[in-house]
């Protein structure tokens, strides 16, 4: 048997391992036409390496030509996978994208039971991934801003008054939102949301006489006596029927020529008649609340001056906390549906779920987390928001079977939120731009 000399085994196997590498870089007919039939670059440079370096491999060294293909291999395979990764990074002032931002924020408002509906201020961070059912499944990161409205109105955010700078309450959203317009299906699997109000210190600088926030738990005598008054004052003025107070869900006070106070508050209807009225407004009741009335007391020496108005809830069968689904939308809310969006009435109406798909977290005003002078939190501190249906990086499959018609079985696949990434085109332009409420 001959043996080979060094230097050849060594140039042969060393061959071997680039024609290796240049395999891992090599792409298809198609991309050598699109390269004008040059070839990928990056595997015509392997070729010529691994031309030179055979002749010279004695004389260099094995590990010189090892270190220039680990280096090849890394840019153009590297590349290669960056470039297929099934998440679609979106701009946030794209048509589609606001629609689709807006119908889950309007499908996390239909989801609560407490508190005002949230606004759309601008859309942070949008990534697609289409699914092989023809829809998208959308990650969505959303800057939010509280409105006038009370969840249980269920009015549409747009539909909603904004509030005053002074008394905003801002955060930020996270959700995962699938959308098939051949099938006209909404649903969201997942949300998590973090609100704060804006910093009274903040505020205070710049307008020293706004109303100060005062505590909604009746520990304040006053807040709730500007509410029974102020509801004792509607009831006085109503025809027929009498209310009773819920809850106070705002509060805030101000000096002006004196005292005054200011209050929201969900009211029942009371089994009282108009003759109890003086006494009717704290009678409990077993009804459900029925409106938001919003009221004030102002003392001026010893003069009262008391004003209300009250927004009724329109009569409407709640769905169960937790039970979103494939919901009735107007076409013009969604680009390139022609029909309006709306739920297959043939089948359940969202996957089984024994509990809510997400939570809006309240937490104190930052600077009552804070001493003053010290260093502000990064946002990750600020508005802590987790969103993960899971941690495998090659995803999940969730089952939405239910929300199709006929008995095919649907999957959605669902991958890790995206955690520090962000578009170029991202965030997109905000509605209210004050820095004082827009999340860092």
């Amino acid at each position: 048997m001959v043996r080979e000399p060094l230097g050849v085994t060594a140039a042969r196997e060393e061959d071997e391992d680039l024609g290796s590498y240049a395999k891992c870089c090599r792409r298809s007919d198609k991309d050598k036409d699109r390269l004008g039939g040059r070839g990928d670059p990056c595997c015509t440079t392997i070729e010529i390496l691994g031309g030179n370096l055979t002749f010279n491999a004695i004389r260099m060294g094995l590990l010189w030509s090892l270190v220039l293909c680990a280096l090849a291999k890394a840019t153009c395979c590297g590349a290669e996978s960056l470039s297929s990764s099934p998440l679609l990074s979106r701009g946030c002032n794209d048509s589609d994208v606001l629609a689709s931002s807006g119908l889950a924020l309007q499908n996390i408002n239909r989801d609560q039971q407490d508190g005002y509906v949230l606004g759309l201020n601008r859309a942070h961070d949008v990534w697609e991934h289409k699914q092989d059912s023809q829809g998208s499944l959308f990650y969505l990161t959303l800057d939010v801003l509280e409105t006038s409205c009370h969840v249980l109105s269920r009015k549409d955010w747009k539909d909603c008054g904004a509030r005053m700078l002074h008394e905003s309450v801002y955060g930020r959203c996270k959700a995962i939102f699938y959308i098939n317009k051949p099938k006209r299906i909404l649903y969201l699997p997942a949300y998590n949301c973090t609100l704060r109000p804006v910093s009274r210190r903040k505020i205070h600088m710049m307008c020293p006489d706004c109303p100060s926030p005062s505590p909604t738990d009746l520990s304040d005598p006053r807040v709730l006596e500007a509410a029974t008054e102020s509801l004792a004052k509607y009831n006085s003025n109503s025809a027929s029927k009498q209310y009773s107070l819920d809850k106070v869900t705002r509060a805030s006070s101000q000096w002006v020529a004196g005292p005054a106070y200011f209050v929201e508050y969900l009211i029942r209807e009371s089994p009282c008649n108009k003759s109890q009225a003086s006494s009717c407004s704290l009678q409990s009741s077993e009804s459900a609340p029925v409106g938001l009335c919003q009221g004030s007391l102002t003392q001026i020496h010893t003069e009262k001056f008391v004003s209300v108005t009250c927004d009724f809830f329109k009569s409407q069968v709640q769905a169960p906390r937790g039970e979103n689904s494939a919901v009735k939308h107007s076409s013009a809310n969604l680009p390139g549906v022609e029909q309006p969006l709306q739920e297959n009435t043939t089948s359940s109406s969202s996957p089984a779920r024994t509990m809510a798909p997400g939570s809006v977290q309240h937490l104190p005003d930052l600077d009552d987390e804070q001493p003053e002078g010290s260093q502000e939190k990064d946002h990750k501190e600020a508005f802590p928001v987790q969103l993960d249906l899971t941690t495998n990086l090659q995803g999940d499959t969730l089952d939405i079977s239910l929300l199709f018609l006929g008995s095919q079985q649907e999957k959605l696949v669902v991958l890790p939120f995206p955690k520090e990434q962000r578009s170029a085109e991202c965030p997109g332009p905000a509605r209210v731009t004050s820095p004082l409420v827009l999340p860092p």
